[in-house]
């Protein structure tokens, strides 16, 4: 089924096509929530809430791009949603003291993805976000300030932070591989 078949059998809310759709979608929008949240529940829980707002807004799709890369926005913006609301974006973490050294490219190197995915994932939620958002998504400090609801300096700062850290379990990971 095309893409425009689905979305017209969605508009005329066509249950296979919606559920083809949600099939077609969901294992890549997952991959997107696990990024962004801090368990495999909330990250389905995500997905959930995302796909339901597809489904609600299908009928604002224009056709402009791809209708992965809207579902795709809408996933990441349900995602920050969830972080704003969430009581422990406020958690300090101590962070900012770490040295800035330089990590060695073979160490990234010798990184499966999944390691380096696993390696994001344990970053405190604020720098994930900015991380994820900057780094993973492409969005600039000026929108990702408006998406979270912070000014671009926090965003800067968050995004220094995260890397201080990842430089920092990086170069930790390459002394203990020693």
């Amino acid at each position: 089924m095309t893409e425009k078949e689905l979305l017209k059998g969605c508009l005329k809310e066509d249950k296979t096509c919606q559920k083809a759709l949600f099939d077609r979608y969901a294992p890549k929008m997952l991959s997107v929530c696990r990024r962004y949240a801090r368990h495999s529940m909330e990250a389905e829980d995500l997905l959930q809430d995302a796909f339901v707002r597809v489904f609600d807004k299908l009928g604002t799709f224009r056709g402009d791009g791809s209708l992965e890369g809207w579902v795709r926005r809408i996933v990441v913006h349900a995602c920050i949603r969830n972080y704003r609301k969430s009581s422990f974006k406020n958690e300090q973490f101590g962070m900012e003291q770490l040295p800035e050294e330089p990590v060695d490219a073979e160490a990234i190197g010798i990184m499966s993805a999944d390691e380096l995915i696993d390696l994001i994932n344990e970053l405190p939620d604020g720098y994930r976000m900015v991380f994820n958002l900057f780094a993973i998504e492409g969005y600039g400090h000026a929108e990702i300030a408006e998406m979270m609801g912070c000014g671009e300096s926090t965003s800067r700062s968050q995004l220094a932070k995260a890397r201080r850290w990842l430089q920092a379990r990086i170069t930790k990971m390459e002394k203990v591989a020693l």
